[in-house]
């Protein structure tokens, strides 16, 4: 009787482990990323309601590249980082800048995107026009982005968003003084909206460049970086970056 029920168990546990194994193959062909899904033209929600923009054409593209199928995980830009060191997805596809910091924290791809910073205040505001003009004045940002470093290195007080349309807001409001951003995500904004309350007052001066981003270590950035120069090659980059920005912004 003994021998019966513990063969019995074990074949409950082989089958328990068949079924483990079978859920963990099927999770190998998953591409789990976060993503903001607010941040016009790289990562929004269209008026279906499905997630789209630039960087969510680009990752899918890598994703069919790759043979798996890509899955993504709403996440407040403030968290993004934490979700990918928890494991909540594999990558983080929403205008990673790369810089020193990240750089040595994470693994970050080949970079997808090539653009210019610039500061935006109301309308009626001549008094900023560089980043020297930022020093004591508050600016609204999102707390760990890249954006608001460069305000707080200019010696602007951060006032925490959530996104660049929150920063908007306040702005218009009188609630700060600026706010300090990617040009294709301004630019966007402004084609979209007609909005004259506000305008681009100077620029910052840099250039930065976005990469996905993926825990230290992991192999899967390799496999992205493949399909990426794939990606280049065929021009399937090219005409991403056409639909959005009338140009070429993947080189």
């Amino acid at each position: 009787m003994r021998r019966k029920l513990f063969a019995a168990a074990m074949l409950a546990i082989v089958a328990a482990t068949g079924l483990t194994a079978c859920s963990s193959s099927s999770d190998a062909n998953v591409l789990k990323v976060g993503t903001e899904g607010t941040y016009s033209p790289f990562s929004f929600q269209g008026t279906d309601g499905k997630i789209t923009g630039y960087d969510i054409e680009v990752i899918q593209a890598v994703g069919d590249k790759l043979g798996k199928k890509v899955e993504f995980v709403l996440t407040p830009w403030d968290a993004i980082f934490a979700g990918l060191e928890s494991k909540r997805f594999d990558l983080v596809a929403n205008q990673v800048t790369i810089n020193d910091e990240r750089t040595n924290k994470y693994a970050l791809s080949s970079p997808y995107t090539t653009s210019d910073g610039v500061i935006v205040t109301r309308a009626d505001n001549n008094a900023i026009t560089t980043l020297a003009d930022l020093k004591d004045k508050t600016c609204a940002q999102s707390a760990t982005s890249n954006w608001g470093k460069v305000a707080t290195g200019a010696g602007a007080k951060v006032e925490s968003v959530e996104g660049f349309v929150q920063a908007i807001q306040l702005l218009k409001n009188g609630r700060v003084d600026a706010t300090v951003n990617d040009t294709l995500a301004v630019a966007e904004y402004t084609k979209k909206t007609g909005d004259t309350g506000v305008k681009v007052s100077g620029k910052t001066g840099e250039t930065s460049k976005q990469a996905f981003a993926a825990r230290k270590g992991d192999a899967v950035i390799a496999d992205v970086d493949r399909a990426l120069n794939e990606l280049r090659a065929d021009g399937t980059l090219a005409k991403i970056s056409d639909k959005y920005f009338g140009t070429d912004v993947s080189k």
